[in-house]
C-alpha cells in the first residue's frame, strides 16, 4: 500500500510543474478530440545472416477519443481507448497478439465552490477484443499448440462508484472513490472441469461466471507536452478490496508517449505495468516502439 502512495504522490508531483505551463482552458459545452495511429515494426535477416535473429513483423493499432462536457460548476469527462496489436515471426504457426484491450472511462463531477475539488461519479469498463491464447509445445512432434485462455468479456471488468475529484484541467486530475464496487465477469466455461481450482481464474469461483469486491479506487490522468512536438499521456489506476487481501493493491499504468514528426506520421513509445494477484502472481510489462501513422479529428 505504502508503494502505491509513494507512486500516486510521484504521478502528480512530477506531472503539476508541466500542467501548469501548458494548461488550456476547456470551453462551455460538448467538445471532443480524437486520434487514430497505426503502429508498425518490422525485422528481417537472410539465410547468410550471422548475427542471429529471426524475421518478423508487427502492427499495433490505436484508438483513443474523448468527448467533455463543461457547464457551469458541472463536469464530465469520458474517454474510449482500443488498443490492438498482432505479431508474427517467421516459422510460426500463429500470429500472437502484443495488445488487446478495451476501456471505457466516464468521471462526472459537481465544483465544490470556486476550488480544484468536485464531487464526482465514475464508471470504468474494461475488456478485451478477441481470443487470447496460451502457447506451449507438443512434446513429440515440436509443433506450437495454442490453448484459448481469455475471450471478449472474459475477462471484463465494471468499476463504478461515488468520490471526490480534483481536477486541474481536462488534461490533469486525480479521483478517490473509498466505495468502489467493481464486478468481474468470465465466461463458465473456463472455470468448470474437474482440474479446475476455485479461484484460478481470475479470482472467480468454481462453475461461476462473476465475483463481486468492495474497495478503494484512485485513478489519475495526466497529459502534457515534455518539450516541442513531444507529448506524453499517463493513465494510473489503482485498486484495494475491502473484502479479501486490502493489502494486495492491483495496479494499472499506461504511458503513451507520441514524438511527432509531422501532421501523418509519428514514432510511438506504449509502456504498461499491471499487477492484479487474481491473475499473475508478479507484474505484467509490455512496451511497444514504432513508427506511427496517425488521423486525428
Amino acid at each position: 500500500m505504502k508503494k502505491c502512495l509513494c507512486l500516486l504522490a510521484l504521478f502528480c508531483a512530477s506531472f503539476v510543474n508541466a500542467q501548469e505551463e501548458n494548461e488550456e482552458k476547456q470551453p462551455e459545452g460538448w467538445s471532443s478530440e480524437g486520434n487514430i495511429s497505426l503502429l508498425f515494426n518490422q525485422s528481417a535477416f537472410n539465410a547468410e545472416w550471422t548475427g542471429g535473429g529471426t524475421s518478423n513483423i508487427a502492427g499495433n493499432l490505436l484508438f483513443n477519443y474523448d468527448f467533455n462536457y463543461l457547464k457551469d460548476n458541472f463536469t464530465w469527462e469520458n474517454k474510449i481507448l482500443v488498443d490492438y496489436g498482432l505479431t508474427r515471426q517467421r516459422g510460426d504457426n500463429f500470429p500472437r497478439k502484443t495488445s488487446d484491450r478495451l476501456e471505457l472511462n466516464s468521471i462526472a463531477g459537481k465544483q465544490v465552490q470556486d476550488s480544484n475539488w468536485f464531487y464526482s461519479l465514475f464508471l470504468n469498463f474494461r475488456t478485451q477484443v478477441t481470443k487470447g491464447y496460451k502457447f506451449s509445445e507438443d512434446a513429440e512432434t515440436g509443433e506450437t499448440i495454442r490453448t484459448e485462455y481469455t475471450n471478449f468479456f472474459s475477462p471484463a471488468y465494471l468499476q463504478f462508484g461515488p468520490g471526490m475529484l480534483w481536477k486541474k484541467s481536462e488534461n490533469f486530475y486525480v479521483n478517490i472513490a473509498p466505495a468502489t464496487g467493481r464486478l468481474i465477469f468470465v465466461d463458465s466455461d473456463f472455470t468448470t472441469g474437474p482440474d479446475y481450482t476455485n479461484g484460478d481464474y481470475f479470482g472467480i469461483d468454481e462453475g461461476k461466471s462473476s465475483r463481486f469486491e468492495l474497495g478503494t479506487s484512485v485513478s489519475a490522468y495526466a497529459k502534457f507536452d515534455i518539450v516541442k512536438n513531444v507529448r506524453m499521456e499517463n493513465l494510473l489506476n489503482l485498486y484495494s478490496n475491502y473484502l479479501e487481501e486490502a493489502q494486495n493493491v492491483d495496479i494499472d499504468y499506461t504511458m503513451n508517449m507520441k514524438m511527432k514528426i509531422n501532421d501523418y506520421l509519428s514514432t510511438n513509445l506504449i509502456f504498461q505495468a499491471i499487477y492484479d494477484d487474481n491473475a499473475v502472481k508478479g507484474f505484467q510489462i509490455r512496451e511497444v516502439f514504432g513508427l506511427g501513422f496517425n488521423y486525428s479529428f
